[in-house]
């Protein structure tokens, strides 16, 4: 079973790389300042998943003080469906817990369907909300 722990930086190549196999990196977002942004703030953080020292999976967490809020939850598609998103899902939640907060929220794009699943067997639920954004810089 994969063991998690804070994010190194010494694991950003494996980190980028891992996010670009799972289809999660969209030209307009650069994963180094995503990184970054997240590393520097006391309310977010990365935690990432190894096997044998092999980085497998990743969620970069964070809160707002009220609610959580999950990015880049990615699983190595060698190591899907064998407990890791899982794994990993309550090492987001604990560290979530530690730091006061009662809700996550998860931002999933529409059409996939796998992520869907995954979530709503974990016990998430669709909430009746229409998540508007715009992009700032």
């Amino acid at each position: 079973m994969a063991s998690f722990a804070v994010f190194e930086i010494e694991d950003q190549a494996a980190l980028i790389a891992l996010w670009t196999e799972c289809k999660l990196t969209r030209p307009w977002n650069d994963p180094v300042k995503d990184i970054a942004f997240a590393m520097q703030n006391p309310n977010s953080t990365i935690l990432v998943g190894k096997i044998k020292s092999r980085l497998v999976a990743s969620a970069m967490v964070g809160h707002d003080g009220h609610r959580g809020v999950l990015y880049y939850v990615a699983v190595s598609p060698s190591h899907q469906q064998q407990g890791v998103g899982a794994a990993l899902m309550q090492a987001a939640e604990d560290w979530l817990k530690a730091k006061g907060v009662w809700k996550i929220n998860v931002l999933v794009r529409d059409d996939n369907l796998d992520a869907l699943g995954f979530y709503t067997a974990l016990g998430f639920e669709l909430n009746a909300v229409i998540s508007l954004g715009k992009r700032l810089a």
